[in-house]
């Protein structure tokens, strides 16, 4: 009955993710496309949403832990599904910030093409998909890839940024856009964070070492 009850809820980390993986796509799209119907779509209709799935699932992971009193690695997967869902609403807050600062640099012509921001896209999802997987198959070599590939993500955010300020040291009346090009950067690069702080977690859960904290491996 309880694993059951625990497939279901992996089930629904699934879906969860799935949707925050949209907001982060479709924010993104709307700045390249400069879609203001899509920008809509993340803020009025995909983050109430996501609030709404976080609640739910909080809520089946307490009443699971009050009704089973699951121990050993059924309450490990029950609490770290509690932690990667508190992860995932804290992605699609960042898709939020994304879109929003999206609907500020939409307003006027682009001061260069992008180029740099779809790559950190394009790596972020696979990212977030691979950490989901690994943590269904508890796959800790997988876990281990993602959390090498949050060094991209890093280097991607610093270009943007080397770029941004010779771009403002050139036109100061472009600072406004600038800022909020460097701020869909670093959100972009806050959620390839919490994705590896997932992946950190399964390898824990796995085999119980530690690499947290500039990514020294420790047995717990």
């Amino acid at each position: 009955m309880l694993q059951e009850k625990i497939n279901d809820l992996k089930a629904q980390v699934i879906q969860f993710s799935s949707l925050i993986e949209q907001m982060i796509d479709k924010s993104i799209k709307g700045l390249i496309n400069k879609d203001k119907e899509l920008l809509d779509e993340v803020i009025k209709v995909n983050e109430p949403y996501a609030n709404e799935f976080e609640l739910e699932i909080d809520e089946i992971c307490i009443n699971l832990i009050a009704q089973f009193q699951p121990r050993a690695k059924d309450l490990r997967t029950i609490l770290m599904i509690y932690n990667m869902n508190n992860a995932l609403e804290r992605m699609g807050d960042h898709g939020v910030n994304i879109a929003e600062s999206s609907y500020e640099i939409i307003k006027t012509p682009f001061i260069k093409p992008f180029i740099d921001i779809p790559r950190m896209n394009e790596t972020l999802k696979k990212m977030l998909s691979d950490s989901i997987n690994s943590f269904i198959n508890e796959d800790r070599e997988l876990a281990r890839d993602v959390c090498e590939r949050d060094s991209v993500i890093d280097a991607l955010r610093d270009q943007i940024l080397r770029e941004l300020i010779t771009f403002m040291s050139a036109n100061s009346s472009i600072i406004g856009e600038c800022i909020h090009i460097l701020r869909i950067a670093e959100n972009l690069e806050r959620i390839a964070d919490l994705t590896t702080n997932i992946c950190e977690d399964v390898i824990f859960m796995s085999e119980g070492t530690v690499i947290k904290h500039g990514g020294k491996e420790n047995e717990a």
